[in-house]
């Protein structure tokens, strides 16, 4: 991650995320509930022609406005991947929920400087709920801003995860140590639970075996909120290849959470 100072956002950014974010809404709630076609792509995930849908729309307009930018997209992988700017895409981050008619989907949109992520848009097609943050402004759900939980205590928190099938053989010990320890631990949500994380609701997010364009938007909305986002090292999680985070909605709760998922088993 960079350690240098960091820009500021170009002027038209926020602007061309809201508006990709309306557009992917009207495609996607074309689809929703009405069983699309379903291809299986190379890692057995599903792909539906709204994603793909989705992300084309997205890119036309990045490629227009900010050509020189690059972009790393689930559906049609990378242009321009050593530009300093890089948007991150995640059209239907969710696609099995959105499948079986559930609410757990969003779309997820994310510009990075140099790997760190500075913008990033969490959107609920169907409920019409967006979560959003820019550097240097706070997150906020619509038009109020948002702050995680103050719960430091792990036998009071809200733990959530979106597949435990995800987890590493060697991870799997680990986890259940956090989940044995904490109040209530739910699955399935993807990128709606850090919009729950961000808003208070919940407390703990922790993820395996996930890609950058899962994760890109998720951390200016926690980070923006007061929340925290590592990976299971406790280090800035990488935008490069599969990782595992661990997002708590405060400094307190995080510490425990990671001495737990570092123990000796």
């Amino acid at each position: 991650m960079n350690t240098t100072p960091l820009p500021m956002l170009p002027a038209q950014a926020l602007p061309l995320a809201e508006l990709m974010a309306d557009e992917a809404r009207s495609i996607i709630k074309r689809y929703f509930r009405t069983r699309p076609a379903v291809d299986a792509k190379a890692d057995h995930s599903p792909v539906t022609i709204a994603d793909r849908e989705v992300e084309a729309l997205m890119r036309k307009h990045i490629e227009q406005t900010f050509p020189e930018h690059g972009i790393r997209g689930e559906e049609f992988g990378e242009r321009n991947p050593e530009a300093d700017w890089c948007w991150h895409l995640d059209p239907i981050d969710g696609t099995k929920s959105f499948l079986s008619g559930s609410l757990c989907f969003g779309t997820q949109i994310a510009l990075s400087y140099r790997g760190t992520p500075l913008l990033g848009v969490i959107d609920q097609p169907i409920t019409a709920e967006r979560w959003l943050a820019g550097s240097p402004e706070p997150a906020r759900l619509g038009d109020q801003a948002i702050q995680t939980s103050s719960c430091s205590d792990l036998t009071q928190a809200v733990l959530y995860t979106s597949d435990p099938a995800c987890f590493d053989p060697e991870q799997v010990p680990r986890f259940t140590k956090l989940r044995e320890a904490v109040a209530l631990t739910r699955y399935s949500h993807d990128c709606y639970a850090a919009g729950l994380l961000a808003m208070g609701q919940i407390d703990l997010l922790v993820e395996a075996n996930i890609f950058p364009y899962d994760i890109a938007a998720q951390i200016p909305v926690i980070e923006g909120a007061g929340g925290i986002v590592t990976d299971w090292q406790g280090n800035p999680p990488s935008l490069e290849g599969q990782g595992h985070i661990v997002a708590a909605a405060n400094v307190d709760l995080h510490a425990k959470a990671l001495a737990l998922l570092q123990a000796k088993l």
